[in-house]
């Protein structure tokens, strides 16, 4: 009834041919280059790849922690979905706090959101894992605001949150205080759950090839 490409690798082929023709990836170099790709692939936007800031190479420092098992933490089950588990390198725990018995108190006990609420659960994880924000600016905010009392730093930051009020904020917030902590991120209020788990899978090797 309809004519359209069934074969994945085909579909594959033509999606990643069409981001190398589309979008302009001059800037972006190795593993840089990759995540910028992956993060294109997910939303169909060449134009975002000028909106990218990629600082501290996030994807070879992500990489380089989970190959060494590091945690991944997520704002969102959301984001925990859309990572492939099975091509984390070394059986990584993908730990979202969102659901935490005592989050909703704390969140009324502080005045601020669930999800910024949760991210204090997180620092017992902290060090050394890859952070995947794909849906609240307030976590982001959060978390700059740990990292800032001198919590443990996390290798990576994909920053991705979503929406009209305080993501364009928070990600400006994450380029201006991230110190040296390696971090990708979007300008702009564009983001969400699907562009932060791309970034995390672009971080795994043998990524995905099936674009059913």
């Amino acid at each position: 009834m309809f004519d359209y490409v069934r074969d994945p690798a085909e579909i594959y082929r033509r999606s990643f041919a069409a981001i190398e023709a589309e979008a302009d990836l001059a800037r972006f170099q190795g593993a840089e280059r990759a995540l910028a790709v992956r993060l294109i692939h997910a939303c169909g936007m060449p134009e975002i790849a000028a909106d990218l800031v990629v600082l501290g190479d996030p994807a070879a420092t992500g990489q380089a922690a989970l190959a060494a098992g590091a945690p991944i933490l997520v704002d969102a089950e959301m984001v925990a979905r859309g990572i492939i588990v099975k091509r984390l390198p070394a059986g990584n725990e993908i730990i979202c706090t969102l659901n935490g018995a005592d989050v909703p108190a704390r969140a009324r006990e502080l005045g601020t959101t669930r999800s910024a609420a949760a991210v204090d659960d997180w620092k017992p994880h902290l060090k050394g894992a890859v952070v995947a924000v794909g849906n609240a600016p307030t976590a982001l905010f959060r978390l700059l605001e740990l990292l800032a009392d001198g919590a443990d730093k996390p290798a990576a930051i994909l920053g991705f949150p979503v929406g009209f009020i305080g993501a364009a904020e928070s990600k400006q917030a994450l380029i201006d205080h991230a110190g040296d902590i390696p971090f990708a991120t979007l300008t702009g209020r564009r983001g969400g759950s699907a562009l932060a788990a791309a970034a995390v899978n672009a971080l795994c090797p043998n990524p995905e090839q099936n674009n059913g």
